[in-house]
C-alpha cells in the first residue's frame, strides 16, 4: 500500500504532483511510475491511475486539481451532487470550474472557467470533488438560462426533486443584488413556495389561474384516501381538482394506473378531476381558463373570468 492510495480513492483515481510531493513521493519516483504506466499524465502536474479514457467524474477532478483552489460550478456542480445515473446528463458536456474572482487560470478544452466572488463561502470544500453549493449552482444556471421558461424549469425541477427548498433559493438570490432576472426569479420562487412545484404547475398558476381571476387553488394538498397523495390544484370549496400532467411524471403504465385510481377516489368523494398538460397551459392558457371557470361555475363558484392582455378578441367568457 502506497502513501497516496487514500488520495486516489478519494479523488476517483486522479492525483496532482504537488499532492504526491507533499506525501513524500520523490520526483524520480513519480517519473518511474509514469514509465511503468502506474500513473498516466493527463495534464501538466495531474495524473490518472489507469490508461483508459477518463470518466466524467475523473475529468471533473482533473479540472479542479489543475485550477486548485477550485470547485465544480453551475451544471457540473449539480451533476456531481446528483451522483451517477441521473437522466439528462451527457458525458461530453463542458465541465464548469469556479475559481476566485481575481485569479488567472488556463484550462484545457472541455472546461469553462468562472471567476466567482466570495468563492470560499459558496463551496462545499469537503465534497468529492469540491463543488459550489446546490442553491448557488441552481441560481447561476437559472440566471443564465436561454429563456424564462428554461429558468423556471431549472428551479421547479430542483424543488420537485427535493434537492432544496424555495426559501433557501430565495435567500441565495437575495444575496445577489445584480443577478440577471432577479425580480422574475424571485416571483417564481414565491410561487414555488406556494406549492407550484413544477414548470407546468407554475405555468398554470401564472398563465391560467392568476391572470384570469380564477379563485386561488390549494396546492400540493395532501389526500390520504390512497397514498398519501398530493393534489396539484384543489378548488376545495367547489369540489374540483385540476391535475397537471407533465409527460416526465405521467408516461408509464404504472403511473397512469395510479392516476386513474386517484380520479376514481375523488369521484367517490363527490369531486370532479380534470387533467391538463403542456398544450392546455402553455399553448392555450386563455381557452383553458375559460373552461376551468365554466366548470367552477357549474359547481358553485359565483365569480366570472376576466380577460388577460393575451386573450384573443371575441373569446366567450364564463360568468
Amino acid at each position: 500500500m502506497t502513501t497516496y492510495d487514500d488520495l486516489l480513492a478519494l479523488q476517483s483515481g486522479v492525483v496532482a504532483r504537488r499532492q504526491l510531493t507533499k506525501r513524500g513521493v520523490a520526483p524520480h519516483d513519480i517519473e518511474r511510475m509514469l514509465r511503468r504506466r502506474e500513473l498516466v499524465r493527463v495534464h501538466d502536474g495531474v495524473f490518472l491511475d489507469h490508461t483508459g479514457p477518463p470518466s466524467w467524474l475523473q475529468r471533473a477532478w482533473v479540472g479542479v486539481l489543475i485550477a486548485w483552489p477550485a470547485a465544480l460550478a453551475r451544471k457540473s456542480a449539480l451533476r456531481a451532487a446528483d451522483g451517477p445515473g441521473r437522466v439528462g446528463h451527457d458525458d461530453g458536456d463542458l465541465i464548469h470550474i469556479a475559481v476566485g474572482r481575481h485569479r488567472r487560470v488556463a484550462l484545457p478544452s472541455g472546461y469553462r472557467l468562472h471567476r466567482v466572488s466570495a468563492l470560499h463561502d459558496r463551496v462545499v470544500w469537503n465534497a468529492s470533488p469540491p463543488r459550489v453549493r446546490v442553491e448557488d449552482a441552481l441560481i447561476d444556471v437559472a440566471c443564465t438560462a436561454p429563456d424564462d421558461f428554461a429558468a423556471i424549469a431549472v428551479l421547479a425541477d430542483a424543488v420537485q426533486a427535493r434537492r432544496t427548498v424555495p426559501i433557501r433559493l430565495r435567500d441565495c438570490l437575495d444575496a445577489r443584488p445584480r443577478a440577471p432576472r432577479r425580480d422574475f426569479l424571485r416571483a417564481v420562487l414565491t410561487d414555488l413556495h406556494l406549492g407550484a412545484w413544477s414548470a407546468l404547475e407554475q405555468g398554470y398558476l401564472t398563465l391560467v389561474e392568476r391572470p384570469h381571476g380564477l379563485p386561488m387553488a390549494h396546492r400540493q394538498l395532501r389526500d390520504s384516501a390512497r397514498g398519501p397523495v398530493y393534489r396539484d390544484a384543489a378548488y376545495v370549496d367547489y369540489g374540483v381538482l385540476v391535475e397537471l400532467d407533465g409527460r416526465l411524471w405521467h408516461d408509464t403504465p404504472r403511473q397512469r394506473d395510479l392516476d386513474l385510481d386517484r380520479d376514481l377516489d375523488a369521484a367517490v368523494c363527490g369531486q370532479v378531476t380534470v387533467r391538463v398538460g403542456w398544450g392546455q397551459v402553455h399553448g392555450r392558457p386563455c381557452e383553458t381558463a375559460d373552461r376551468v371557470a365554466r366548470l367552477l361555475n357549474a359547481h358553485g363558484w359565483q365569480g366570472s373570468l376576466r380577460p388577460c392582455p393575451a386573450c384573443r378578441p371575441g373569446l366567450s367568457f364564463a360568468g
